[in-house]
């Protein structure tokens, strides 16, 4: 089925409320390219000392010591988060959903829906964020801003591309190492706020579960789809007036009901016209 940017449009404004999922593509389409030029531009020391391919593949990296891991992992965070204003892209749809009840849910760890106008209590990072630390090993729910110790890594980075050692965040309560709160294995930290917006993103669902509800999906693949993509299209069978718009030029497959499921292949960019 065929749509405009004027029908989609149409769409937000005769629904009741919006909720959002967003993945990574949604981020890829904004300029956050964790394979192209300007991530081979940013990252060619490291692509020349450890073979790095992408920046997605470089988070598995096993790196021989904790100065070098954090010097990879500043310059990672920065260019995916830290180091950026909000995106074009991301404003654009914003500004579609801003005078209307909304809730997001995302998988992306760039924080760019708070970079660019969305209300903070109504997002829901399942994933972590960049730009938040945790103990390694998980031992307390808390979280540390990381923000000015990475722009601190990056003045004193060296030719080894390592930082030092005295800037190597350890955790204060266990004396293990820090890391970035991404989820990656069972030590990842759901702290009081990560409860908090579940419980939002719940409640959501259930009070609008009889309205006229438009759920936006962008750019979500396979990757984690029990998260967002399959719960999206679970609920719209099973709500007749919720509608379902999927935006994702790769990965278009979806349950196949009726004009409530709605495909749009093109170009994220040249749909909103960034």
């Amino acid at each position: 089925m065929n749509k405009t940017l004027n029908d989609i449009k149409e769409l937000i404004n005769n629904a009741d409320c919006i909720l959002i999922g967003a993945g990574s593509g949604l981020s890829t389409a904004a300029g956050i390219d964790y394979r192209g030029e300007e991530f081979k531009k940013e990252f060619a020391p490291f692509i020349k000392k450890y073979g790095f391919t992408d920046l997605y593949s470089s988070s598995f990296y096993n790196y021989p010591t904790q100065e070098e891991y954090w010097g990879a992992w500043a310059k990672h965070i920065y260019f995916a988060n830290t180091g950026r204003n909000g995106t074009e892209l991301y404003k654009k749809i914003f500004d579609l959903v801003k005078n209307k009840e909304y809730f997001v849910i995302t998988t992306n760890v760039d924080d760019q829906f708070y970079k660019t106008g969305f209300d903070k209590d109504k997002i829901f990072r399942v994933q972590g964020s960049y730009a938040l630390n945790q103990c390694s090993k998980g031992c307390h729910n808390r979280l540390y801003s990381n923000v000015e110790l990475v722009n601190n890594m990056l003045d004193s980075i060296d030719d080894d591309l390592k930082v030092p050692t005295e800037l190597v965040p350890i955790c204060p309560v266990c004396g293990e190492s820090m890391e970035p709160n991404l989820r990656k294995d069972g030590y990842f930290i759901q702290d009081d706020v990560w409860y908090k917006q579940n419980d939002k993103y719940e409640k959501f669902l259930d009070e609008n579960k009889n309205k006229n509800v438009l759920l936006l999906e962008f750019g979500v693949g396979f990757n984690t789809p029990g998260i967002i993509r399959f719960p999206f299209e679970q609920m719209t069978s099973q709500n007749e007036n919720w509608k379902l718009i999927r935006f994702n030029k790769e990965d278009m497959t979806f349950l196949e009901l009726d004009d409530r499921f709605i495909g749009i292949k093109e170009d994220i960019n040249k749909f909103f016209r960034v």
